[in-house]
C-alpha cells in the first residue's frame, strides 16, 4: 500500500492513550483510550485494562471516563465521568467498575464541583478527591479577590478548590478541608489516618503554597512547611515518615527548575533530584485527558519522577541520599507511569510515534498497546532533523527541521517557523499532528528551542524581564542557521506561527522584522499592560516576567508590548483567538486586529466561540480542524499562491526593523 501524508483529518483516527494505573498487585494496568466523534463534535474516553498475558481490553463503555484509580484489594476500580451530565453543565461524578467485567459500573457521587485527584484510601474505606466550592450562580456576579476567572474554569468568583472524602459504599461525602483557600495536590498517609495536602491563601501570590497534614477524623491540621514555597506535588512515603514533594524557592523566579524535596514531618526540607529540570514541559497536540501522579515512591524506598531533557522527557528516580539514576531513557518523550510490582507501566511517544502503553520488566522495554498502529502504516511522516548552533553569544541552542513529507532534492520548498508556548516549555520528541500537517502539504517547519524553554540549565530558562530580547536573537538566529546549513528552504517564502508565548513572539516578530511573507498568532499577548488586569496569571506573571506593574512601571511594560510597534508591521497576519481564553483574554486579538486595520495592513480575525486557551489541544474536535484548515490556508495563499505578497525583503537578519 502506497503510504500518504498526514492530512488534518487525521486527528479523528488518532487514539489518545493516557493515565496509566497499575494493579495493587502490579501485574496489570488501567488506562484511558480516548478517541474523536466527530459527528457527535466530541471526545469518548473509556477505562481500558492491560492484563498479564499481554492483551488489553475495555473495561468502561464511556463516553467521558478518567482517571483510573484501584481499590487496595483490587476487585474494584473507581473513576471520574460525566455520563448523566449536559454538555455545558457543571459538575462531575465518581463510579465504580468490577475488575473482572461482570455488570455495569455504578455511580456512586454526583459532585457539583466537579471531580479531581481521585485517591483510594489505603484501607479502602474512603475515596479522596478534589472538588470545587463557593457561592451558587447568581444573576449578577460579586468578586470579592483576584483572579475572578480562570482559563478552562470559567468565571468562578469567589470559588476555592478543596478535598472531600467520599464513602465508596454509602456516597456520602463529607468536606475535609475549608476556608479562603486553594487546595492544589493531596495523598493520603500509608496508614489512612491522615492526608498530606499543598494549598495556597494568598490569591495574589497562588505561588506561595504551604504543606499541611490533616486528621482525617478529627479534621485537625498541621503546617509543616517553615517556608512558602511553589509546590505541586506532594506524595507520603511507604513507611509514613517523610513527605516527597515537587517544586522550587522562586530563585529565578517561575524561571527555576522544579526539583524533588523530602519534606521531613518536623519541617526540615532536603532537595534529593540534583539540577534536572523536574517537569514533563515538551509540546503534543495529541495527548489524552490525563492527570498521573507525577512523584511516587517505589517499594525500593525511591522517589520516582519525570524531567525534561532538552526536546525528551525521561523517568528517573532518586533515593533519599539524593543518588539520580535514569530509569526509561532514550529519544523519546515519557508522559505518564505507574510502578508496579517489577513493571514500570508508561506512555511514551516520539516526533514520529504516537502515544501507546509501554511497558519496563527485567531492564526490557516493551510496547504494550497498537492502538495508532493501523494509521501510522499508511502515513508517509518525514523524519525531524536535530540540529544545535551557538548563538551570537556563545550559546548552544536546539532546534529541528522537518521536511516536506514527499521531499524531492533539488528542490526549494517554503517553510513555517513556529514558536512554543510558555516561555518555559520545549519542542521536541512530543509528537506534533500540526507540524505534520504542514509537512504534509509540503512545507519544510523549523522549531527551535530559544532561551526560555524549559529542559536545559535554569540561567537557560531565565529571561525575565528580557522578552523579546535575547529570544528573539535565538529564533532570529537559528532561521539564519536553517538558511545556511539546509539548501531546500527558500528564504523568500517563509511564515512564523506560534500560540500563548509564542503568539506573543509572533506579534514581536512581525513588529520587528519583515522577513516572513505570512504570520499566524495565536492565544496570544500583544499588551502586557491590559493583560494584567485581564488574564489568570496577569498580576503574577506580568510581575515575575516582564517586571512590574502598570501603574509604576508603565513605560517597561509598553515597552515589551507589541503593540508599541504595531505601525512597522508589513506582514498578513491572521489572528486566532478563542472567546472564553482567560489565560490570553480576547482583548488582546482585538486590539492587535483594530490597530492593523486602522492601519490599512492586511490582517484576518478568527474567533472560536465556547473554546479556552486550550483549543490546539482540548478544543472541540471540530474547531480543531477548522482552526488547522485555517492555519494551512493561511500560509498556502501567502507563502504559494502569492509568492510576491507581505514582507519587505530585508536582509536575512531582519533589516532595519530589528532592535
Amino acid at each position: 500500500m502506497e503510504r500518504r501524508p498526514m492530512e488534518i483529518e487525521d486527528l479523528a483516527r488518532i487514539t489518545f492513550v493516557s493515565s496509566p494505573a497499575a494493579s495493587p498487585d502490579g501485574r496489570e494496568a488501567a488506562f484511558v483510550a480516548t478517541r474523536i466523534d466527530l459527528e457527535a463534535d466530541r471526545y469518548v474516553s473509556r477505562i481500558w485494562l492491560l492484563e498479564r498475558d499481554g492483551s488489553y481490553a475495555a473495561l468502561t463503555s464511556g463516553p467521558s471516563d478518567a482517571l483510573p484509580e484501584w481499590s487496595p484489594d483490587g476487585r474494584l476500580l473507581a473513576f471520574a465521568s460525566r455520563r448523566t451530565l449536559r454538555e455545558k453543565e457543571r459538575g462531575g461524578e465518581v463510579w465504580i467498575a468490577r475488575r473482572d467485567g461482570r455488570g455495569e459500573p455504578w455511580m456512586v457521587a454526583k459532585l457539583e464541583g466537579g471531580v479531581e485527584g481521585l485517591r483510594w484510601s489505603p484501607d479502602g474505606k474512603w475515596l479522596l478527591l478534589t472538588s470545587e466550592v463557593g457561592e451558587p450562580d447568581r444573576d449578577v456576579k460579586i468578586a470579592r479577590r483576584v483572579p475572578y476567572w480562570f482559563n478552562g474554569r470559567g468565571l468562578v468568583y469567589n470559588v476555592c478548590k478543596h478535598l472531600f472524602l467520599l464513602d465508596p459504599k454509602s456516597g456520602e461525602t463529607r468536606q475535609l478541608t475549608k476556608g479562603e483557600r486553594e487546595v492544589v495536590a493531596a495523598c493520603w498517609s500509608p496508614d489512612s489516618r491522615k492526608v498530606a495536602f499543598a494549598a495556597y491563601s494568598d490569591f495574589l501570590r497562588p505561588y506561595l503554597r504551604d504543606v499541611y497534614v490533616i486528621d482525617v477524623e478529627s479534621g485537625e491540621e498541621e503546617k509543616i512547611t517553615e517556608e512558602s514555597m511553589y509546590v505541586v506535588d506532594v506524595e507520603w512515603s511507604p513507611r509514613g515518615e517523610v513527605l516527597a514533594i515537587r517544586g522550587h524557592r522562586l530563585e529565578r523566579g517561575f524561571s527555576t527548575h522544579n526539583r524533588v524535596w523530602l519534606l521531613c514531618l518536623d519541617g526540615e526540607l532536603e532537595p534529593i533530584s540534583g539540577e534536572l529540570d523536574v517537569s514533563n514541559s515538551v509540546n503534543s497536540d495529541v495527548r489524552g485527558p490525563g492527570k498521573g501522579r507525577f512523584l511516587q515512591w517505589g517499594r525500593d524506598g525511591r522517589v520516582y519522577f519525570l524531567a525534561t531533557d532538552g526536546g525528551t522527557v525521561h523517568l528517573y528516580r532518586a533515593s533519599p541520599d539524593g543518588d539520580v539514576e535514569l530509569v526509561v531513557g532514550g529519544n523519546c518523550a515519557v508522559d505518564e507511569y505507574s510502578l508496579g510490582e517489577g513493571r514500570i507501566f508508561y506512555v511514551k511517544m516520539t516526533s514520529t510515534q504516537l502515544p501507546e502503553l509501554w511497558v519496563l520488566e527485567g531492564g526490557e522495554e516493551r510496547r504494550a498497546t497498537e492502538f495508532n498502529g493501523a494509521l501510522l502504516s499508511q502515513l508517509s511522516l518525514a523524519e525531524p532533523e536535530r540540529f544545535a548552533f551557538k548563538a551570537s553569544d556563545g550559546s548552544a541552542v536546539e532546534g529541528w527541521v522537518l521536511k516536506p513529507a514527499n521531499f524531492e532534492e533539488g528542490k526549494r520548498y517554503p517553510a513555517v517557523v513556529e514558536i512554543h508556548g510558555g516561555p518555559m516549555t520545549a519542542y521536541g520528541e512530543g509528537f506534533m499532528h500540526e507540524f505534520h500537517v504542514l509537512s504534509g502539504a509540503g512545507f519544510v517547519v523549523i522549531y527551535t528551542n530559544p532561551r526560555g524553554s524549559a529542559g536545559y540549565t535554569e540561567e537557560f530558562k531565565d529571561i525575565r524581564y528580557a522578552y523579546g530580547e535575547r529570544d528573539y536573537m535565538d529564533i532570529m538566529e537559528a532561521v539564519d542557521h536553517v538558511l545556511e546549513e539546509y539548501g531546500f528552504v527558500d528564504p523568500e517564502k517563509m511564515g512564523v506561527a506560534g500560540g500563548s508565548y509564542g503568539g506573543f513572539m509572533t506579534n514581536w516578530i512581525v513588529t520587528h522584522t519583515g522577513r516572513f511573507r505570512a504570520a499566524v498568532t495565536q492565544r496570544s499577548i500583544c499588551n502586557w499592560l491590559s493583560f494584567y488586569g485581564t488574564t489568570d496569571i496577569g498580576i503574577w506573571f506580568v510581575r515575575d516576567q516582564i517586571g512590574g506593574d502598570p501603574w509604576n512601571d508603565f513605560e517597561r511594560l509598553w515597552d515589551k508590548s507589541p503593540l508599541k510597534y504595531v505601525e512597522n508591521v508589513e506582514t498578513p497576519l491572521l489572528i486566532i483567538h478563542s472567546d472564553e481564553d482567560y489565560r490570553c483574554w480576547l482583548d488582546q486579538a482585538l486590539q492587535m486586529f483594530a490597530a492593523l486595520k486602522a492601519l490599512g495592513r492586511e490582517v484576518e480575525l478568527a474567533v472560536f466561540p465556547g473554546e479556552n486557551h486550550d483549543l490546539s489541544r482540548r478544543g472541540k474536535p471540530r474547531h480543531r480542524i477548522e482552526r488547522l484548515k485555517r492555519i494551512l490556508g493561511w500560509f498556502e495563499r501567502h507563502l504559494k499562491e502569492a509568492s510576491g505578497a507581505g514582507g519587505r525583503g530585508e536582509d536575512s537578519r531582519g533589516g532595519a526593523l530589528d532592535r
